[in-house]
């Protein structure tokens, strides 16, 4: 991938990472551009946000039926991961996400 390509999608890929919402707009915009490098980010952030949907009903059904409310704090495992994607995109990385980044390839 040559380095305009990573220049002209460095914004939506960034933007991608910033809730589920900025995945639509990046996955939008990109439809037209077809930016392969956008694209690459757009797929890592869904895996995060799909992280994160299901841990909120996982954990949360765990906490109310067994009292481990303690868990909830890994709810927080896919902000820390949207910020490093996030952080990848800015620097103009390809670099896949630890743990979920291959998941459905």
């Amino acid at each position: 991938m040559d380095q305009n390509t990573i220049d002209e999608g460095k914004t939506m890929a960034m933007i991608s990472y910033f809730t589920v919402i900025g995945l639509l707009i990046a996955f939008l915009v990109n439809s037209d551009k077809k930016n392969e490098f956008v694209k690459f980010h757009i797929g890592q952030s869904l895996r995060v946000w799909i992280l994160a949907i299901a841990l909120s009903i996982v954990l949360g059904l765990i906490a109310v039926t067994m009292g481990m409310g303690f868990l909830r704090i890994l709810q927080w495992a896919p902000w820390v991961l949207a910020v490093l994607g996030a952080i990848n995109a800015y620097n103009g990385k390809l670099e896949k996400l630890p743990i979920i980044g291959s998941i459905g390839e």
